[in-house]
């Protein structure tokens, strides 16, 4: 294997743990899993307030996910929890937690119950937390689970999360874990005056984390980040525009030519076309560094083994429209040793989903060696009938050292 052969010429690097005590029983089996969950993925990449820290290392995500799940709990994933929603990942979960700096004095209004974890997780940091969900089984199921943990503060109801809840307001925070293509009006009119609202908003696959403050009745915009959301069903849904293309799969600047215009902060590791990304950067290429083709690349860097290192992207693919797809990519290394789990190695990956979001297969290019200049790689790959959407996935996985990425994309075959 080509990652055991570069195991054999790299040193290994040791990780030094941030020890937090979760006040939690020593014989509960997934507290370690919780501990190494935020020391490695939520504060390395960025989270810092040590309140939302402490809560998720608090909150036992796997009474959150099906029995089948489980295993994958305290992965930095999303998680598919049926009737085609999910569970945001635990860093999402918890940069929107902080991004809304929770007060103990906050009433907290919550859109798209899911799974009850975000709930959970705010629920030591604030006075309330009222949350609302449009799926009668997902809630009744929720609800169920945070009266079982006895988290006494987190209201429930079934309800259209486009119309809020208007006995219950004014509130002085509001996050929504669902995606509209626009602000609600019903959710600037809840929110007090000074309050904040976090949400994603824009197209199906291509949306913007924005954190907005009310201001003389109107709404204040900062954009943070590329995301990627379910969206927001109902009637929010059925007013939709912009309809993702579905039999016509493509990749979002899979070129890198695209730039921000502006640098702030939550900028940082940021591409546009895609999200979530980890020690990641976007390169104008130079004579020492040439991009593959046009003037820019992404390049990924980690010197520690298992740390995340990538950026992903949310593709619409429907397997009744799409029968076959062609991947292609290059990539350039240097110094890279595979990281501690079997797939920790520079790759270009592709994983397909069904209509309950339940996984149907993976497809990569790579993994690419421990010292290489620009290589191509391509594979057409079958895509299965019940296929709905996509999420590619590029980066170093794990692994250590650099990997420089250019030029993805992903054509129909007909």
């Amino acid at each position: 294997m080509l990652g055991q052969r570069i195991r054999q010429n790299c040193r290994g690097l040791k990780l030094s743990l941030l020890i937090l005590s979760d006040g939690s029983d020593s014989a509960d089996p997934y507290r370690e899993a919780r501990h190494q969950l935020v020391v490695e993925q939520i504060a390395t990449a960025g989270v810092t307030d040590t309140r939302v820290l402490h809560a998720i290392l608090n909150t036992p995500r796997h009474e959150f996910v099906p029995n089948e799940q489980r295993e994958r709990a305290y992965l930095d994933m999303a998680l598919p929890i049926g009737e085609a929603q999910t569970i945001s990942s635990p860093f999402t979960v918890a940069l929107m937690t902080e991004t809304i700096d929770p007060r103990e004095s906050d009433r907290v209004l919550e859109i798209g119950t899911g799974s009850g974890y975000q709930a959970a997780v705010l629920s030591p940091l604030v006075t309330h937390v009222y949350s609302i969900e449009i799926v009668p089984e997902l809630s009744h199921r929720a609800s169920s689970i945070l009266s079982r943990l006895k988290y006494e503060n987190i209201s429930t109801r079934v309800g259209d999360g486009c119309s809020g809840w208007k006995e219950a307001a004014p509130f002085d925070k509001i996050i929504v874990t669902c995606s509209p293509e626009a602000v609600p009006e019903a959710l600037v009119e809840q929110l007090r005056e000074g309050g904040t609202l976090i949400i994603p908003v824009g197209e199906r696959y291509q949306q913007t984390l924005f954190r907005m403050t009310k201001q003389n009745g109107r709404l204040v915009r900062e954009a943070l980040r590329p995301t990627l959301f379910v969206p927001m069903t109902g009637e929010a849904e059925e007013d939709r525009q912009l309809l993702p293309d579905a039999g016509n799969p493509q990749v979002v600047n899979g070129d890198f030519e695209t730039r921000l215009k502006v640098e702030p902060e939550f900028h940082r590791n940021q591409v546009p076309g895609w999200y979530y990304g980890r020690q990641v950067s976007l390169v104008l290429g130079n004579p020492q560094q040439p991009a593959a083709t046009g003037t820019s690349f992404v390049q990924f860097s980690n010197q520690v083994p298992g740390l995340s290192s990538h950026l992903l992207q949310g593709i619409p693919m429907d397997g009744r429209q799409v029968r076959r797809i062609r991947l292609s990519g290059l990539a350039r290394t240097r110094d890279v040793c595979p990281g501690p789990a079997t797939d920790a190695v520079p790759m270009i990956s592709i994983s397909l989903y069904d209509a309950s979001r339940s996984e149907l297969g993976v497809f990569w290019l790579g993994p690419f060696g421990q010292q290489q200049g620009w290589q191509a790689e391509l594979r057409v790959i079958d895509v299965p009938e019940p296929s709905r959407e996509a999420i590619l996935r590029v980066g170093l996985f794990g692994a250590t050292g650099t990997a420089d990425f250019d030029d993805i994309r992903l054509e129909r075959v007909v």
